[in-house]
């Protein structure tokens, strides 16, 4: 029979480790560090957070931020392309197939909201774009390029898709009677070759909380590289919204359960199940327009005709809510909305918002929670910054993070800052 002893040291791990970036914690629960400082891990009780220990205090630390040792560290920074910063084999994988999890393929062309938003651009424009040249970047099945072979007149459409679902999208170009205005390309868009340059650069480039998986970069590449002076992006500009929320039925899941199940305390589990469900973004949230405490805001508005690569790496954005009516401030909800300009002269600019007044999209929303709830009035004031700070090592991944102050009439200002690491 195991003892208690061997349990903790079967569970304990015991090894160093070396900080590839900075991390900020949020609560007493979670580690900040520097890059390069040396923690020494104890237990991993989960693939994306670990118990660790720096100079002498213990707490939680993100498992991505970590890699074994000091000198294998050096060496990937020095090989990049052994560890695959981009994740490009499992991030391009999961779009190659139609069977594969997440059914990637299935979910986007299920989307109605997005499909229909990139069918009306091109039907609304479709004059416009006869015999020019257009680029669909990261085409996957092709259907925005079968959309431009089929309901405008485009000299040639070049769809370029950097997985194995290319094989599949000629394919589908050739059985759609397409493959004299469609070629399709395989290849990362760093590095295929075009014959000529393009009118018109579209794609669907968006992620979670916009910009997430940083698809936008090859996007800002192919731009300078293959858009002709004067030329079209498509989306052309983008924003990300934030809007201060309530979140009742997520809270009594994953927090308020633990009060009394059974009628028996269980109170001990409420930090641990806090650090599971609350220090990581919810994906995929559907928030009800009623459990908006305020009217939304535009944080973040990107240009992608001036928007660089090297702007990617840290974007700020500030936000002022007036406090509507009175309930429980639960965190932040985020969405985004791209417009897509008009090539007609006078003609209406096509949006796709992804917020909660629209029509529900694959994307839907990211809830942030705050550590606790707190109780805000008709009329108090919410004000702050919101950081989106790209991985230096893994370039898919960000952070977010909401720094913010509560100003009511009846009670002193609170302020708060929590980190949210963004991962694959």
């Amino acid at each position: 029979m195991q003892t208690e002893k061997e349990d903790e040291d079967e569970a304990s791990v015991e090894e160093e480790y070396v900080a590839l970036s900075s991390f900020t914690g949020s609560g007493s629960d979670q580690l900040t560090f520097s890059v390069g400082d040396k923690l020494l891990v104890h237990a991993k009780p989960s693939s994306e957070w670990w118990w660790a220990e720096l100079r002498g205090v213990i707490g939680y630390v993100p498992a991505s931020y970590l890699q074994q040792d000091a000198a294998a560290a050096e060496e990937e920074e020095e090989e990049e392309e052994e560890e695959d910063p981009w994740q490009d084999e499992e991030y391009f994988g999961s779009y190659g197939t139609l069977v594969r999890e997440p059914r990637l393929h299935l979910e986007m062309l299920s989307d109605k909201s997005r499909t229909e938003a990139y069918r009306q651009v091109i039907l609304s424009n479709s004059a416009s774009l006869r015999n020019k040249v257009v680029m669909d970047l990261g085409c996957g099945t092709g259907i925005i390029s079968l959309f431009c072979a089929q309901l405008a007149q485009p000299s040639e459409v070049y769809a370029v898709e950097a997985s194995s679902m290319a094989e599949y999208t000629r394919q589908l170009v050739k059985q759609n009677g397409c493959e004299e205005v469609v070629t399709v390309l395989q290849g990362r868009a760093e590095e295929i070759e075009l014959p000529e340059q393009v009118d018109v650069l579209v794609s669907e480039w968006m992620g979670n909380c916009l910009l997430f998986e940083f698809m936008v970069e090859s996007v800002l590449l192919a731009r300078d590289r293959w858009l002709k002076e004067g030329g079209v992006m498509w989306p052309s500009s983008a924003a990300l919204t934030l809007v201060p929320c309530q979140a009742n039925s997520y809270y009594a899941e994953k927090m308020a359960f633990w009060e009394q199940p059974y009628g028996l305390d269980f109170t001990p589990l409420q930090p641990l199940a806090q650090q599971e469900f609350f220090t990581k973004p919810k994906f995929s949230h559907l928030i009800e327009p009623d459990d908006c405490l305020t009217a939304p805001c535009d944080v973040l508005c990107l240009d992608m005709y001036t928007l660089q690569v090297k702007d990617l790496e840290e974007i700020k954005g500030q936000f002022h809510f007036d406090v509507e009516k009175s309930g429980v401030f639960h965190g932040f909800t985020a969405w985004f909305t791209v417009h897509f300009e008009s090539l007609e002269t006078g003609g209406a600019t096509v949006e796709l918002n992804t917020g909660p007044n629209s029509e529900p999209t694959h994307w839907k929303q990211t809830l942030f929670m705050l550590d606790r709830p707190v109780s805000v009035c008709a009329g108090d004031s919410i004000g702050g910054t919101i950081l989106l700070r790209r991985n230096p090592v893994w370039r898919r991944h960000m952070t977010v993070t909401l720094h913010w102050s509560i100003n009511s009439s009846t009670e002193n200002c609170q302020v708060g800052t929590k980190s949210f690491p963004m991962w694959r």
